[in-house]
């Protein structure tokens, strides 16, 4: 089972609402930038840059999860949307630490903003370009459950506190606060770089087969014990790779049944499975009750 037609056009659609955001963000921040001279909208514009490189190669990554799986991925290539993940996690850290060594210089050699309602402007403008983006894409990945989607998200969600940030230090800085300007960055620089380990966090976890939620596998094992004629179930493994969940247990079965009605049997179980889990693609292996006993 492959991901959805559906599913697949949205996945694509938002990766290229992501970077052609990003792309405007950055054209508009420089612009502020430069006339300004802040260096929290530097610190925007950083961000923004590496926003645009994250987003690239989202849009690549997600490119490459889609493709169905072939003879050299019998489990597809889902994984190549926490490796984007992981690769983003490393331009998040990166942007943290240019604006942090920006916002410590601004405060050790403090030089006065010029236009800061223009710099005032282009943040109420990327504020609601990314709060449209961010309503689009949660959308996407409660439908989906994309790991690039959810990275992706996450770290434009940080790009909303930092621009509400930015707004408020040339608030500041307008009626005379200048120091703010620098503080605020250094502040956002912290926040940027949290931002980073959570979504590194979460794609280490999928590329080393983590297992999902304790509370998933126990519904996924009561309904497979819920199935009229199954005794139980064992040794329950689950693992994520791109949108899909993998799934392989072991059922329970009497040793009297045929093959035809064991195989029936382990049919409706995986039904049950994916019909609660549409994401979950289910392995099942049958066992007669006496191969369980010592």
């Amino acid at each position: 089972m492959g991901v959805l037609p559906q599913h697949a056009r949205l996945m694509r659609l938002a990766t290229v609402a992501a970077l052609a955001v990003a792309l405007g963000l950055v054209l508009a921040k420089a612009v502020a930038w430069w006339l300004s001279g802040s260096i929290s909208l530097l610190a925007g514009l950083t961000d923004s840059l590496l926003d645009s490189a994250a987003s690239l190669l989202n849009l690549i990554a997600v490119h490459v999860a889609l493709r169905p799986a072939d003879e050299d991925h019998r489990y597809g290539h889902g994984k190549a949307e926490a490796l984007a993940g992981l690769g983003q996690s490393l331009f998040i850290a990166a942007s943290a630490m240019l604006v942090g060594v920006q916002g410590v210089k601004r405060l050790l050699e403090p030089q006065p903003l010029s236009s800061e309602m223009l710099g005032i402007a282009v943040m109420l403008l990327s504020l609601a370009l990314t709060v449209a983006l961010l309503l689009f894409q949660r959308h996407v990945v409660r439908l989906t459950g994309s790991t690039a989607i959810h990275a992706d998200s996450l770290h434009y969600r940080s790009d909303l506190l930092l621009n509400s940030s930015i707004l408020l230090a040339l608030l500041l800085a307008s009626i005379g606060w200048q120091q703010m300007d620098a503080l605020f960055a250094i502040g956002i620089a912290f926040y940027i770089l949290w931002s980073a380990i959570s979504i590194a966090r979460e794609a280490v976890a999928v590329l080393m087969d983590q297992e999902l939620s304790p509370a998933i596998s126990a519904q996924m094992h009561a309904l497979a014990c819920g199935v009229p004629g199954v005794l139980g179930a064992h040794d329950l493994r689950t693992r994520i790779s791109g949108t899909r969940w993998f799934v392989q247990l072991h059922l329970e079965l009497p040793g009297e049944l045929s093959l035809s009605q064991a195989h029936a049997l382990c049919v409706a179980v995986e039904e049950a499975i994916c019909r609660e889990f549409p994401r979950a693609e289910v392995l099942v292996h049958a066992d007669p009750p006496e191969v369980l006993k010592p």
